[in-house]
């Protein structure tokens, strides 16, 4: 069925055809270049002397996002998750649309049809269709494992995160009850007082704005202190994220490791059924390959021990 070969092509991220490499090559291609193009169209010298240039592309980028888009849309009930599946083919298209993928795929080109019928800042634009480059997390590995990781900790970062907005609070008040009456044209009031909170909780200082009294000196060298510990917060949950994401790939590779291993040997569908889940995980062949001498080495452990008694099978035999 044409629909599935399509969906083939299109979605399957692990297992690609040749055709669906070099469809990726070419829309990742595109999506850089449209990234450059906005860039360069910000220069006037070189927005304004190929300004049909840029708005020729613009159209040719569209037309072929869009049709990217409406095919995706259209195949995604085909594709392996969904099927077969025991929901309709409308509820698994609504599914998709509302997915973060396709919301970016979405938002990729409809500042260039919302111009069409209304008036619209060009910077408005631009800021818009820069969000192409999010397009990108659908071909990489790394984005793809930067959202997982996200979706895992989301707990810890919210927490980390709503810390972080109740001590810029009390930094704000504390700063502006101190600095108010000396300095009252930048702390005139707290949302003015937050562009010094959040400069010296994110240990940024810019010095356009400092505390000039002994006692907000005094509260200015406690928050930057505490701010320290406070932005290391979210950068630490990251990396322990990241820590814990690929243990837990190791893991699950590990997993199918032992269990093709059974036998003693790899065959040929097996070997496949490895590269395409180790694509996946995103684990690089040298540490595969790591993996799988370790599996091999406990296989050989495990057979000179009874499972039920931990007797030496060796041992026993020779007796």
């Amino acid at each position: 069925m044409w629909q599935r070969q399509l969906a083939s092509i299109l979605e399957d991220m692990d297992n690609k055809t040749r055709t669906g490499r070099w469809l990726d090559i070419f829309l990742v291609g595109l999506i850089l270049l449209n990234v450059l193009a906005i860039i360069l169209e910000s220069v006037p010298e070189i927005g304004v002397g190929y300004a049909d240039f840029f708005s020729w592309f613009e159209v040719f980028s569209v037309a072929v996002f869009t049709t990217e888009y409406l095919t995706r849309v259209y195949i995604c009930v085909y594709t392996k998750e969904n099927e077969p599946s025991p929901h309709s083919k409308a509820k698994l298209r609504t599914r998709y649309i509302l997915s973060p993928v396709a919301l970016f795929d979405l938002v990729a080109i409809l500042p260039f049809y919302l111009s069409l019928f209304f008036s619209l800042d060009l910077r408005f634009l631009r800021a818009f269709r820069l969000l192409r480059i999010f397009k990108l997390s659908r071909y990489s590995k790394a984005l793809r494992l930067l959202i997982e990781v996200f979706k895992d900790e989301k707990k810890s970062l919210t927490a980390a995160f709503s810390i972080l907005f109740v001590v810029l609070i009390l930094a704000s008040c504390g700063i502006y009850l101190l600095e108010n009456e000396h300095q009252p044209e930048k702390f005139g009031t707290i949302p003015d007082a937050m562009w010094w909170a959040m400069a010296t909780l994110t240990t940024v200082g810019y010095g356009d704005v400092t505390p000039i009294t002994a006692m907000g000196k005094l509260f200015g060298g406690v928050i930057t202190i505490v701010s320290m510990g406070m932005v290391a917060l979210p950068a630490g949950i990251l990396a322990s994220g990241f820590i814990d994401q690929m243990e837990r790939r190791r893991q699950r590779y590990n997993i199918v490791l032992k269990q093709v291993l059974q036998d003693g040997h790899i065959d040929e569908h097996e070997e496949e059924l490895l590269a395409v889940l180790r694509g996946k995980l995103g684990i690089h062949d040298d540490e595969a390959t790591l993996l799988l001498e370790l599996a091999q080495k406990n296989q050989i452990k495990e057979l000179k021990y009874c499972p039920h008694c931990g007797e030496n099978l060796k041992t026993h035999s020779e007796h």
